[in-house]
């Protein structure tokens, strides 16, 4: 079987069409559904996913406009990307009693806590992989959307000319064969840039707006993973940052904050072993079992 297992489509409300890769596991587990971060694809999981379905289904999707999914022309906000979310899961639940683990990196984790605070009910637990925090007050220190537009800029000319692609093929050397051909393929695209342009486009009013108004996730465990290693933010900034994920993990009776060793922010590449451990506790633990 291919690494990143067998291709499904499925429907959102409005009638795009969602590219999922699946991998199945053991009847009784809750199903793993891995959200990307900022512009990336399926094949970021792609040394997490088959591991994962060793003791559960595993499901890694495309958001709009990324890998094989169809474009969505309204804005990326938020609301919207957590709505394609619940529609994936509309899409792979099987009858009511169908449960989740999410997990999401970077943007992602911010995804994930959106669509679980709407539908908790079905939702076993999350794991937040070095994810965008509210309260990483760094994140919003400095004229961050003037910066982030220019990085997106260049990226958009490196992306035409191919060099950034050869440059995603060193970042995911480490990654299976067929995964790192999917990632260099489809994630470092003009196509790709222009996705991640748009889900950037309102993310830090809206994520500081969550300062007022989070997400409720209720009693939902959480798991937080924070990279151990700067990774170009500076030891002073991770130290915070590491902070708000310790922070955020709290929030749940049941958090875990977990260090990654070996990782900056690109975990799910650098440390998969540390994710594939945290999804099988919330996995195996008895809540996952209740219909």
């Amino acid at each position: 079987m291919h690494t990143q297992g067998e291709s499904i489509h499925l429907a959102t409300r409005d009638g795009r069409t969602l590219h999922a890769a699946t991998l199945p596991g053991p009847a009784g587990a809750p199903t793993i559904v891995f959200e990307a971060g900022a512009g990336g694809t399926r094949s970021s999981w792609g040394a997490v996913q088959p591991a994962v379905a060793a003791f559960a289904p595993t499901v890694a999707y495309d958001r709009s406009g990324l890998g094989r999914s169809e474009p969505d022309a309204a804005d990326r906000t938020f609301g919207r990307m957590a709505d394609d979310l619940n529609d994936l899961l509309d899409g792979l639940a099987d009858g009511d009693d169908t449960r989740f683990v999410l997990v999401g990196h970077s943007l992602g984790g911010v995804i994930v806590r959106l669509a679980a605070s709407r539908r908790p009910e079905r939702i076993v637990g999350l794991v937040l992989v070095d994810p965008s925090d509210e309260a990483a007050e760094d994140m919003f220190r400095g004229n961050v959307e003037r910066r982030a537009a220019i990085s997106t800029a260049i990226m958009k000319v490196v992306a035409r000319t191919g060099i950034l692609r050869l440059l995603g093929g060193v970042l995911f050397r480490s990654a299976p064969k067929d995964v790192r051909a999917d990632l260099t393929r489809e994630a470092a695209t003009p196509r790709a840039v222009d996705t991640m342009t748009q889900e950037l486009k309102t993310f830090y009013p809206e994520l500081q707006s969550w300062q007022r108004a989070a997400p409720d996730l209720g009693d939902l465990p959480v798991t937080v993973i924070s990279g151990a290693k700067s990774g170009g933010l500076g030891k002073a900034v991770r130290a915070r940052v590491n902070e708000a994920h310790a922070g955020r993990a709290a929030t749940s009776p049941t958090g875990r904050h977990v260090v990654a060793a070996n990782s900056g922010h690109q975990v799910p590449l650098t440390d998969p072993d540390v994710i594939v451990e945290e999804i099988r506790r919330l996995a195996s633990e008895p809540a996952a079992e209740k219909g």
